[in-house]
């Protein structure tokens, strides 16, 4: 049978009008009415607020002011078009009407996720980028097993060189290379053995109670994950109505300065200096902060505004169908 489903606000004279003139058309043309109210739903009065009521028959649309006649035409065509798709495919056509007035736990978790995707990102990039943080806590304590833990989860996902990472409780906040030009500071050839040629040393190093104990994380990547977590954070207390940036903006802003900062350094760690020359050098923590932060940050306002048209739709479309499949049962349910 046909489906009319009718998305109103009650009380209003277009919409009671609307349920009469089906209610007259039942015996010219048989056919279901679902009545949804949508004032108590948020979604769906953002959607067909400013234009209801909303009948929907089949694949046609009326909106607002719309007469018996159109109502008329637009279930003589759902219904020839229903007959059809029957002729066509009637158990296909079957399955799929099924499938339609059906609401799945699937459903219900999508539109849970279609919902709190942002928060569940956001907890999770928290925890991503917080964790290495406490291993350099964890070894301060005298803990050094779970320290230990936290360090070899994260070595596959970022290479810890010591003179590439921020440290905790100790004499200054990172040692970086000579190369890299720091005035002031204690260099890693200083704490280290054999410091240029032994890179695994560089990757193992955590530190000790003089030094302070390394990030499980380096400086580049932590200002790329805590950035994405900041717009994260901004993207939420705005209602998620920031539109996504240029991909050229992405481009120049933030993947070219990080590029050429992070390819740059490759000669330094592969040769000692004789075979490239000039071309040895070393980005200092300022510089590697900076452009992982661009990186991160603009990533995250190119990704999540994206993310959000998605979720946005399927939160639309779930929502409708669950409205509907409500209503529907409460309407059986009063006869």
């Amino acid at each position: 049978m046909i489906k009319a489903r009718l998305f109103m606000i009650p009380g209003t004279a277009e919409s009671q009008q609307a349920i009469d003139d089906l209610k007259d058309m039942q015996i010219t043309i048989p056919h279901e009415l679902i009545v949804v109210d949508i004032s108590s739903s948020p979604d769906l009065l953002q959607k067909y607020g400013e234009v209801a009521p909303v009948l929907l028959i089949g694949p046609y649309t009326l909106k607002t002011r719309f007469s018996r006649q159109e109502i008329m035409v637009a279930l003589g065509a759902a219904r020839d078009r229903e007959n059809q798709a029957k002729k066509i495919d009637e158990a296909g056509w079957e399955e799929r009407t099924r499938r339609g007035q059906t609401v799945s736990t699937a459903d219900r978790v999508m539109l849970w996720l279609s919902k709190h995707y942002l928060g569940l990102f956001n907890v999770l990039l928290a925890l991503y980028v917080g964790l290495p943080f406490l291993a350099p806590v964890f070894q301060k304590a005298g803990l050094t097993t779970p320290a230990k833990v936290i360090y070899t989860i994260y070595s596959p996902l970022c290479h810890q060189f010591a003179f590439r990472s921020y440290f905790l409780f100790g004499a200054q906040p990172y040692y970086p290379r000579e190369l890299a030009g720091v005035e002031g500071v204690i260099t890693y050839e200083q704490i280290a053995p054999d410091p240029v040629e032994n890179i695994d040393y560089a990757r193992t190093f955590i530190g000790d109670e003089r030094l302070g104990y390394k990030v499980a994380f380096c400086e580049r990547d932590i200002a790329i994950y805590g950035s994405m977590l900041l717009f994260g954070l901004i993207f939420a207390i705005t209602g998620r109505r920031l539109k996504k940036i240029h991909w050229l903006i992405l481009g120049i802003v933030g993947v070219l300065p990080i590029g050429l900062d992070g390819l740059s350094q490759i000669p330094g760690i592969l040769d000692s200096g004789l075979a490239f020359g000039f071309l040895i050098r070393e980005s200092t923590p300022l510089l590697r902060t900076i452009t992982g932060f661009l990186f991160g940050f603009l990533t995250a306002w190119f990704v999540f505004p994206l993310f959000e048209e998605t979720m946005g739709d399927t939160r639309e479309f779930l929502t409708e169908k669950i409205a509907v499949n409500t209503s529907q049962k409460n309407s059986h349910g009063n006869l």
